[in-house]
């Protein structure tokens, strides 16, 4: 399994970017899938996360109601839409899936794969 992200960029404060991960093979629907980012000298967080079929979802507190996760399983693809970014949104973030598809976590080690980071710059 593999996952390549895309989609980050340079976006004054207020503005927004929507990132994709695709993700390799024919097993998509079975993974939950996770956005992490980390800023520089700080510490990887959880951004958000949605189960197999979409239908349950769980995001930071800092980005509740200004970013949604959502999925397209028939495109093998994961997406994060993010509004009203902020300059302190300015990090790279990485796409992740948990191959075992149970509930969707916040800890780093409930994934399995990870794909390679997409800077998101917000300016203010």
């Amino acid at each position: 399994v593999q996952l390549q992200a895309s989609g980050g960029g340079l976006v004054q404060a207020g503005g927004s970017l929507r990132l994709s991960c695709a993700v390799s093979g024919r097993r998509f629907r079975e993974y939950v899938m996770g956005w992490f980012r980390q800023a520089p000298g700080k510490e990887r967080e959880f951004v958000a996360g949605i189960g197999r079929r979409g239908f349950n979802t769980l995001y930071e507190d800092s980005v509740q109601g200004r970013f949604t996760i959502t999925r397209h399983n028939a495109e093998n693809t994961v997406y994060l839409q993010m509004n009203n970014l902020k300059p302190e949104d300015t990090a790279a973030y990485v796409c992740a899936a948990d191959l075992r598809g149970l509930g969707i976590s916040r800890q780093g080690t409930g994934y399995h794969v990870w794909g390679q980071g997409t800077l998101v710059t917000v300016s203010s």
